[in-house]
């Protein structure tokens, strides 16, 4: 169920583009494209993360660049699995990946530092909230306005409207309401059905994630073993989903069922189901952790005074020996130093 949120941005700027960037993302997706030694891969990442605003900057012809980072997510308190299976991986490293995980994280922060304090982007953070809470907020609460979200992560597919897409900056993709297109403005052809993948239909795919769960979040699905499509004697997502505001017989049929977990526990599709809904749908948190999100908005939604951002940029750029990008640094500088429209 979407909500309401309290803080609208009511500027008289005309219509503005916003590159939402999905900081943690962005960067530790690069690392794992990438092969070599600690520096190579360090390298690629920053160059990667700052290649990917320079071209969504170009090529939707931005305003300015909000970078969203991660604090500890309110939603471990809410669901006590949620994510766990990440530290489970992160014990299971070796000493190598252990020390190479700590490098990345401290080049990280130093480029959170940066475009923090360097720049004139936005950058916005909570300790409660997840880059994504952060992502859906600024939409919101910038209905009149057009933005373009960087970020490999499918949660964001609910977003995907006529003023909103999502630029995948590993496969360089780009996802809008009318479909997938490629580097050059091609229908996406999906790899299983040799046909154009079809464009998101971001109600059913957030439905579809709730009933099934994410395993990359360790969210458990709300219905293990259901169907897309139903049979004679079972209704399916299709069949539930195209009965949902109605409450008919096909969606009750389905959020009635019962079923037994591993430990012996009984489950109620429904029950389990809203749970879902509180965790995975972007407009759909908790009153306390939206006035947050409004909060956090309202007090970043501002214009910064940093001078010189070129020059700084030239200083990072040798500092992590980016010779690309320093011999084309007034273009990366560019986004770098707009700064938010008022």
């Amino acid at each position: 169920m979407a909500i309401f949120y309290q803080f609208v941005y009511q500027g008289v700027h005309n219509m503005a583009t916003y590159i939402l960037v999905d900081t943690a993302n962005t960067f530790f997706r690069a690392r794992h494209v990438v092969r070599g030694d600690l520096d190579t891969k360090v390298g690629m990442a920053l160059h990667i993360t700052l290649s990917g605003v320079k071209k969504a900057w170009q090529d939707f012809n931005a305003d300015h660049v909000v970078f969203c980072l991660e604090g500890r997510s309110w939603r471990k308190d809410f669901y006590l699995p949620y994510k766990r299976n990440r530290q489970v991986a992160r014990d299971k490293m070796t000493v190598v990946e252990s020390e190479e995980d700590t490098a990345f994280w401290e080049i990280f922060d130093e480029f959170k530092n940066f475009v923090t304090d360097k720049t004139n982007c936005t950058v916005m953070r909570h300790s409660q909230l997840e880059a994504d809470d952060l992502i859906a907020g600024w939409v919101q609460a910038h209905p009149n306005d057009n933005h373009v979200i960087i970020s490999t992560d499918g949660d964001f597919a609910q977003l995907i409207a006529p003023n909103c897409k999502q630029y995948n900056g590993i496969q360089d993709i780009t996802i809008t309401h009318e479909g997938y297109f490629d580097k050059k403005g091609n229908h996406v052809i999906d790899k299983k059905t040799k046909e154009v993948k079809p464009a998101p239909n971001p109600d059913f795919m957030l439905f579809e994630k709730c009933m099934r769960g994410d395993t990359s979040d360790n969210v458990f699905s709300a219905y293990p073993g259901v169907r897309k499509k139903g049979t004679k004697n079972k209704v399916g997502l299709i069949e539930a989903y195209d009965d949902k505001s109605n409450k008919g017989f096909n969606w009750n049929n389905m959020m009635l069922q019962r079923w037994t977990d591993h430990e012996g526990a009984e489950h109620r599709v429904l029950d389990d189901y809203q749970r879902n809904v509180v965790l995975c749908d972007l407009t759909a948190q908790p009153t306390d952790i939206r006035e947050i999100i409004n909060t956090t908005i309202a007090e970043n939604a501002k214009p910064k005074e940093v001078q010189q951002v070129g020059m700084r940029l030239m200083k990072f750029c040798a500092k992590w020996d980016m010779q690309r990008i320093a011999d084309q640094a007034q273009y990366f500088a560019e986004p770098l130093n707009a700064k938010y429209p008022e």
